[in-house]
């Protein structure tokens, strides 16, 4: 039925055509180049300029069958081949003899052709990383056909020489296969030198065994609840691998965590339990692989002390455990933080005993704070103990007496016992028969006094420090004897309203109200920078002296000054006085041509001054020899000379009648002369030297004045 249309609709055309071209004498053949394919009906109409015989030929020969001929009319014929073969490919012409004894001929080309036809029946090919892999592409079809491979619509080449070729059978060969390789080929077979075609797309597919590859072999981390490690698993393969983990311990999801993929795992608070080997297993149809990371989880050392402080006598013994932990198995130190030394040996009155801490006789040195330490690759940690004991024996300590009192004088304070020293105990008494009489003095009271004792009177003395935990051992006996009745001086006055501090030097004004009826032999000062644990340094100024005066201190310190009138009859309390050194202050950078600069103008400035000085005062100088110059006899503002009432050509100087030859003129400066009251008085510039030039000046202006 499809065929009969066809026909119909072909003969329609032909009708057409020849409609179309009406009754020209000329030939035309319709269609003019047609292919066919075999079992297809062929129609061709031939129509002539006029009427004729028409003849129809195939490679020349005339065609006879008359079931193929139809004779529309007198100008037309219809050539009908039915179920074309290849061999009725040819060239047919068509050729009219018309009436008048015409002919003319018209041909056309009929091309029949079978296929082409593509019968492989498998697109599809899974080849192995590595291996050979072989595409092939069957082809069928009349008359010739030429076959080509496209991949991503660039041909394949077929020059064997090459990995991937299309061989001559049409096959594509794939050497050593590659993920690469994979993707979509198109077989494309086409009949030679026409463009019918046909094309058919495989899909290669390239397997690969699955690989696992790690990004770190060994984790380190450091336990602890903020901690979180993650492991990472990269896998590859085709088709794609599934991933499994093997943990060291049971899964935990609320402490275990995936990605998506599986392809990392995430622990969250490390802790020591999470130690261990993690195995990342891929696996897809080809194999499987695995890889291990080992996961090291360290521990933060810590330190625990049996207690934080004890107070102990003097001569009692102490001991502290001290045990440490982590991973790994930290190292165990005692360290006195007061003298910096690591307490090692396991013998003796100090000793570590299996990381306790034990003194026997604890002496007041043993005081104050040591430290149980624990080393290791993952850190450091330490806890402080501190012992407590009575202060050390007082030494380095000066006595000096007064008409009533006895003054001590610590040039270092005692040893501390490891806790501050809060008070002194100051005790007397005249023999050993008495009982000793004490006062109490706060450790921050720098008068250490014993007064309203008895003058002339012969005391035995001495002080402890005492703290927290008790007394210390008193000093040693001192011997003094009170002074007479004539008193000691008062203490000196120290005005601070005027106090100087320049730089790193400072300076106060010192004033004595009362030398006690006997003239002061001198003052005794000293001075130490206001911090624990430094010396007093001494100096002694003469009686006279006005002011105390410290230099070389140092800055940014505050300081303690104290300051004794000393006469015949012994000390005055001390004067006590604290300052403060300022900061530093910046220098000041100056290059050497600064400084040049700044002395030329300070010179030139100094040299105006002297100048300007010796002019208007004295008349003399280079800013007087200018004006001179400048205006003549007549300098404004000078009071220049004029004759007196001196006659026969004298000139009176200082009350003395002068020949005005006389006038002379010294290296030391230049005599002028003014009138005052008919007289002339000298006056005399000795304030500036004069050049040489300037003193020939002067001398002629004075010559030429006088005269």
């Amino acid at each position: 039925m499809m065929k009969q249309s066809a026909v119909i609709l072909k003969m329609a055309l032909m009708m057409l055509m020849l409609l179309l071209h009406g009754t020209d004498a000329t030939m035309d053949i319709i269609p003019k180049n047609q292919d066919v394919k075999v079992g297809e009906d062929v129609f061709i109409l031939c129509k002539a300029g006029g009427e004729g015989d028409i003849v129809w030929q195939k490679d020349g020969e005339e065609i006879d069958d008359e079931d193929k001929l139809s004779k529309l009319d007198e100008t037309s014929s219809k050539l009908i081949i039915k179920k074309a073969t290849m061999e009725d490919a040819g060239r047919y012409t068509c050729v009219c003899n018309f009436d008048n004894g015409h002919e003319d001929a018209v041909s056309t080309q009929l091309y029949v052709y079978e296929g082409p036809s593509i019968v492989s029946t498998n697109t599809y090919h899974e080849f192995l990383q590595g291996t050979e892999g072989m595409v092939p592409c069957v082809v069928t079809g009349q008359p010739a056909m030429d076959v080509h491979w496209l991949r991503d619509g660039e041909e394949i080449s077929s020059d064997a020489g090459k990995r991937v070729h299309q061989q001559p059978d049409n096959t594509v060969l794939i050497k050593n296969v590659t993920r690469e390789d994979a993707g979509t080929y198109v077989c494309q077979a086409q009949i030679r030198g026409r463009s019918i075609k046909q094309t058919l797309n495989f899909s290669v597919v390239v397997n690969a065994p699955p690989t696992v590859r790690l990004r770190e072999e060994v984790k380190k981390v450091l336990a602890g609840p903020e901690t979180n490690v993650s492991l990472l698993c990269l896998v590859d393969g085709h088709p794609k691998p599934n991933i499994t983990w093997t943990l060291p311990m049971t899964f935990d999801p609320s402490h275990h965590y995936f990605d998506s993929d599986r392809s990392q795992l995430t622990i969250r608070s490390v802790t020591r339990a999470d130690y261990g080997e993690y195995i990342c297993t891929a696996t897809n149809k080809i194999s499987e692989s695995s890889a291990t990371i080992m996961l090291h989880v360290f521990e933060a050392p810590e330190v625990f002390v049996s207690a934080k402080q004890q107070s102990v006598s003097v001569g009692e013994s102490v001991s502290v455990s001290c045990n440490v932990s982590g991973h790994p198995q930290p190292e165990l130190y005692w360290l006195n933080k007061h003298n910096g030394r690591t307490l090692d040996s396991t013998s003796g009155r100090v000793r570590v005993v299996d990381g306790a801490l034990v003194i026997n006789e604890v002496v007041p040195s043993d005081g104050g704070l040591y430290s149980c330490m624990a080393v290791s690759t993952s850190g450091n940690a330490s806890r402080d103990f501190a012992i407590h004991t009575q202060p050390g024996r007082p030494h380095y300590l000066s006595v000096s007496s007064g008409q009533t009192s006895v003054l001590f004088s610590l040039k270092s304070l005692p040893i501390s016992g490891g806790t501050p020293i809060t008070s002194f105990i100051l005790q007397w008494r005249q023999s050993a028969a008495e009982q000793w009489k004490e006062i109490t003095v706060p450790a921050s009271d720098p008068h250490l006094a014993i007064t309203s004792l008895k003058p002339y009177t012969l005391y035995k003395v001495h002080l402890a420090a005492m703290n927290a935990v008790g007394v210390g051992e008193f000093s040693e006996q001192n011997t003094v004897r009170t002074e007479g009745m004539r008193g000691e001086p008062d203490s000196p006055v120290l005005l601070s309203n005027d106090m100087k501090v320049e730089g790193n030097s400072f300076s106060v004004p010192l004033k004595q109200s009362d030398d006690g009826g006997t003239p002061l032999l001198h003052f005794d000062v000293r001075y130490r920078q206001d911090k624990e644990g430094t010396e007093w340094k001494e100096m002694e100024l003469p009686s006279n002296a006005d002011s105390v005066s410290l230099k070389d201190l140092s800055y940014d310190s505050d300081y303690q000054l104290q300051v004794s009138s000393v006469n015949p009859n012994g000390s005055s309390i001390p004067a006590m006085f604290n300052f403060t050194i300022a900061d530093q202050p910046a220098k000041l950078s100056m290059t050497k041509g600064s400084v040049v600069g700044i002395v030329i103008v300070i010179f030139l400035v100094v040299f105006l001054v002297v100048d300007a000085t010796c002019c208007y005062r004295n008349r003399c100088g280079l800013l007087m020899t200018i004006a001179v110059k400048l205006f003549g006899q007549k300098v404004p503002g000078l009071q220049m000379l004029e004759e007196g009432e001196g006659t026969n050509g004298e000139v009176k100087l200082n009350n003395i009648s002068t020949p005005r030859d006389s006038v002379q003129h010294s290296e030391a400066g230049v005599q002028t002369l003014t009138k005052d009251e008919g007289q002339l008085r000298e006056i005399t510039c000795d304030k500036a030297p004069l050049t040489k030039h300037e003193k020939k000046t002067a001398g002629r202006e004075l010559h030429a004045a006088i005269a």
